[in-house]
C-alpha cells in the first residue's frame, strides 16, 4: 500500500517532529508555570510602565523591570528538568570534564572567589540607589522643571545601573553550583535518536541502522559544543557549528565517515527540523517593533543582491551550474545556512554544492563577525546604523547577536531584529526559486510543466516555519507581554525549543562535514569562480545595506530612530 504523503516525505517529518516539540514545550511551561507568577509578571509590568510624568526612567520602574526579568519559567521545577536534559556542555578552562560534570568541591571553591566581590558590589549598589532615588526625588519636588535636577538625576540612576550589572555578574559567580551533564547527554542521545528514528523507520523501515550511526554523529556534536566552552575558543568567537563541520571533514577527508555512520548523516533532516523551531522564535510582533526601517533594509535590499548575485554569476562569471549560483547567492544575501539549505531545495542543487556554499559562509561570517563591528566602532558610526548593517549582512542569527552585542545594547536589538525580519523572506525566497527554476531552467521543450510541479518541489518544511511563527505570534498577543516572556520568551523557547534547535543545526553541521571531500569541490573551484561570486555579492550587500540602512534610519525615520 502506497504511504501518504505526509508520512513518506522527510520535509513533512520534519514539520511533525517540530510541531510536536513546540506543543509539547507549550503544554509542559503553561500547565507547570504557578498562576502566582504570571500575576506577579502583569502586576510588575503596570509598574513599570508608570512614570508619573518623569522624563526619565525612574528607580521604581527599573525595579520593577528587575523583577519582572527573573520571573523565568523556565525555572521552575519540572520545566528545570528539561531545561537541563536539552542543556549544552557548559565552560571551561583547562580540564574539559568540568563541562560535564563539576563537584561539590569545585562548585564550593569556585563560589569561595566571588564572595569577597559579592559584599563590595552589594554595598556599592546599595549605596548608589540610594543616592538615585535622593536625585530622583529633587527632580521630582521641582515637578521635573529644572533640566540640570533631571539630568543630575539620569547620571546617578546610570551609576546605580552599572552597579547593578556588576552585582549581578558578582553573583553568578558567588554561586555557582555542582552538576552532572553526562546522565542528561546520554538521555537526550536517546531521546533525539527516537525522534527522528521513528520518522525513519516510517519512512523507510531502517532504525536500527540509523540509531547505531546517530550514536557517533551525535558523540562529534557533544565534542562540537565541548570546544566551543573552551574559554579562550569562546573569546574568539568560534562557535559549535565551525567544530563541527571541521571535525567532520576532518574525518571524512582522512579515514572516511565509516559506512555504518552513513544512514544517520541527515543534514537536510536535522536542519529542516531546526528550522521548524526557529519559526517559533520570529514573532511578527518583534519584526513590528523596528518598524519600516527595518522593512526596508531586510526585505528590499535583500531580493535586489540576491537577483543581482545570480545575474553576476551566469552573465558575468559565466557559472556553469545554475543550482550552485543560485544557492551561493542566497546563502550570502538571505541568511546563511538556513537559506541555503531551503534555496538548494527549492532548485534541486546536489549537496556537494551545498556544502561549499555552506562552506564559504561559515568562513566569511567568522570573519565579519569580528571584522565588522571592529570597523564599526573604529569609523565612529552611530550604534543604530551599524547594527543595522550587522543585521542585513552577517550570515547567521547567532553571529548577528555576537556582533551585534560588541557594539552595545542598541545595536544589538536592531541587528537581532532586521536579521529576523530578513529570516521571514526563507520561505517566499524557496517558492521564488521553485517557481523560476521548474518555470525557465529545468523546463522541457516537449513537456510543459504545470504548478503541481512547483509545489512538488516547493520545500515543505518551509510551511512548518510560518506555521509555528503564526501560532506563536497570536499565542504572544493572547496572553500579554507579562505572561509571555515568563512563559513563551523564558519558557517554551529559551527553556526548551531553544535548546533542540541548537542540537539540531549540530548535528546537520556535523552530518555536512562527514558527507565533504575536497576532492568532490574540485569540479566547482574551477577559476575560483565560486569565491569570486560570494566577494563580489557580498561587497555589493555591504554597500547597498549601508546605504538603505542609513536614508532609512536617519533620512526617512529618524524619529523611529530616536525612539529605539
Amino acid at each position: 500500500m502506497t504511504k501518504s504523503i505526509l508520512l513518506s516525505k522527510e520535509d513533512f517529518w520534519a514539520i511533525w517532529i517540530g510541531l510536536f516539540l513546540l506543543l509539547f514545550g507549550v503544554l509542559i511551561y503553561f500547565f507547570s508555570v504557578p498562576q502566582e507568577m504570571r500575576m506577579e509578571g502583569k502586576r510588575l509590568e503596570k509598574i513599570s510602565q508608570l512614570n508619573d510624568g518623569a522624563p526619565f526612567k525612574t528607580v521604581q520602574q527599573w525595579i520593577a523591570d528587575d523583577k519582572q526579568k527573573s520571573l523565568k519559567g523556565y525555572k521552575e521545577a519540572i520545566p528545570q528538568w528539561f531545561y537541563k536534559l536539552t542543556g549544552k556542555p557548559g565552560k571551561w578552562k583547562t580540564n574539559p570534564i568540568e563541562s560535564l560534570h563539576l563537584s561539590e568541591v569545585d562548585a564550593k571553591s569556585r563560589s569561595e572567589g566571588g564572595l569577597t566581590s559579592l559584599q563590595q558590589y552589594t554595598e556599592i549598589e546599595a549605596n548608589l540607589q540610594k543616592e538615585a532615588s535622593e536625585a530622583e526625588i529633587l527632580a521630582v519636588r521641582s515637578a521635573f522643571s529644572s533640566d540640570t535636577l533631571n539630568e543630575l538625576a539620569v547620571i546617578a540612576i546610570s551609576n546605580w545601573r552599572d552597579a547593578y550589572d556588576q552585582l549581578q555578574t558578582s553573583r553568578k559567580k558567588s554561586n555557582i553550583q555542582p552538576y552532572n551533564r553526562l546522565p542528561f547527554m546520554f538521555l537526550l542521545l536517546v531521546v533525539l535518536g527516537l525522534l527522528f528514528g521513528i520518522g525513519i523507520w516510517v519512512m523507510d523501515g531502517k532504525i536500527i541502522p540509523f540509531l547505531k550511526g546517530f550514536a557517533f554523529v551525535f558523540f562529534i556534536g557533544v565534542i562540537s559544543y565541548l570546544i566551543e566552552g573552551q574559554s579562550s575558543v569562546k573569546a574568539l568567537g568560534l562557535s559549535y557549528a565551525i567544530w563541527a563541520i571541521v571535525i567532520g571533514m576532518i574525518i571524512s577527508n582522512t579515514i572516511g565517515a565509516p559506512e555504518w555512520v552513513k544512514p544517520a548523516i541527515r543534514t537536510e533532516f536535522y536542519i529542516k527540523t531546526g528550522l521548524v523551531l526557529l519559526g517559533a522564535e520570529i514573532l511578527m510582533g518583534k519584526i513590528a517593533a523596528i518598524g519600516l526601517p527595518g522593512i526596508f533594509v531586510a526585505w528590499v535590499v535583500t531580493p535586489i543582491v540576491l537577483v543581482s548575485t545570480y545575474w553576476f554569476g551566469q552573465r558575468v562569471l559565466k557559472i556553469s551550474s545554475k543550482t550552485l549560483n543560485m544557492t551561493i547567492s542566497a546563502d550570502m544575501s538571505v541568511c546563511g545556512v538556513s537559506a541555503a539549505v531551503a534555496t538548494a531545495a527549492a532548485c534541486k542543487a546536489s549537496k556537494e554544492e551545498l556544502t561549499l556554499a555552506v562552506g564559504l559562509s561559515m568562513i566569511f561570517t567568522s570573519i565579519m563577525m569580528v571584522v565588522l563591528p571592529t570597523f564599526i566602532n573604529a569609523v565612529g558610526m552611530p550604534e543604530v546604523l551599524g547594527g543595522a548593517w550587522i543585521g542585513g549582512t552577517i550570515d547567521a542569527t547567532g553571529a548577528v547577536v555576537a556582533a551585534g552585542a560588541f557594539l552595545g545594547e542598541r545595536a544589538l536589538s536592531v541587528a537581532a531584529t532586521i536579521k529576523m525580519i530578513q529570516n521571514v523572506l526563507i520561505g517566499l525566497i524557496a517558492f521564488g526559486v521553485a517557481i523560476y527554476f521548474t518555470k525557465r531552467v529545468h523546463k522541457s521543450d516537449e513537456v510543459n510543466i504545470g504548478w503541481g510541479e512547483v509545489w512538488r518541489r516547493f520545500p515543505k518544511f518551509i510551511l512548518g516555519f510560518i506555521g509555528a511563527s503564526i501560532l506563536f505570534s497570536i499565542l504572544y498577543e493572547m496572553i500579554g507581554n507579562a505572561e509571555a516572556y515568563t512563559l513563551i520568551d523564558q519558557g517554551v523557547i529559551y527553556g526548551f525549543t531553544k535548546n533542540v534547535r541548537g542540537w539540531f543545526f549540530c548535528l546537520a553541521f556535523v552530518s555536512i562535514g562527514l558527507s565533504t571531500r575536497f576532492i568532490d569541490f574540485k569540479p566547482y573551484f574551477k577559476g575560483g569562480k565560486p569565491l569570486i561570486l560570494y566577494l563580489v555579492g557580498q561587497t555589493f550587500n555591504l554597500c547597498f545595506t549601508l546605504l538603505m540602512a542609513y536614508i532609512m534610519f536617519y533620512l526617512v525615520f529618524p524619529h523611529i530612530t530616536e525612539a529605539i
